[in-house]
């Protein structure tokens, strides 16, 4: 039942993301860097994102982390961490890689995969992975932490800005 619960809040989750997603220009520094869905595009060869500390995140999260690297031509490593204040019933990361479509103008999920642990305080998770070059990509994290009587987990969510794969 529990886990039923969690797949739900993880797919509403999902479809937020997806449906307040939006494109801005945004003006930063001497450059005009596109910002889509909080994720600027860059031509960087990594980008890093964290959970705000300003962020209220419940009892047991302490933070979240998410990564995206271009280790070589035609490849990503995305890697996702959650860590919780003190040992948990459960943690979790749900990591997804995005693509950016320039003709919509929005992130489209290209894969996810979770990583989960139970009585523990941590978890991370990564993964190498060709993608289709000409692109940009970012990694998106929700990272979940909590104990089973106290159902449902607290949330927050992390995400790194768009790199250039070319």
């Amino acid at each position: 039942m529990k886990r039923r619960v969690l797949t739900l809040i993880c797919s509403l989750a999902l479809l937020c993301g997806m449906v307040l997603g939006t494109a801005n220009d945004v003006k930063a520094a001497d450059d005009t860097l596109k910002c889509v869905d909080g994720s600027y595009l860059t031509m960087e060869s990594s980008s890093s994102g964290s959970t705000s500390s300003g962020l209220e995140r419940g009892t047991h999260l302490m933070d979240g982390d998410s990564v995206i690297s271009n280790p070589t031509v035609g490849q990503i490593r995305a890697y996702g961490a959650t860590t919780a204040n003190h040992t948990v019933d459960y943690v979790c990361v749900i990591i997804r890689v995005d693509r950016f479509n320039p003709l919509t103008g929005y992130w489209n999920q290209v894969t996810t995969w979770t990583a989960e642990k139970r009585n523990a305080y941590s978890v991370s998770s990564s993964k190498t992975l060709v993608v289709e070059r000409g692109y940009y990509y970012r990694v998106r994290c929700s990272h979940y932490a909590g104990n089973d009587a106290e159902f449902p987990y607290d949330m927050t969510v992390s995400f790194t800005d768009g790199i250039w794969i070319g």
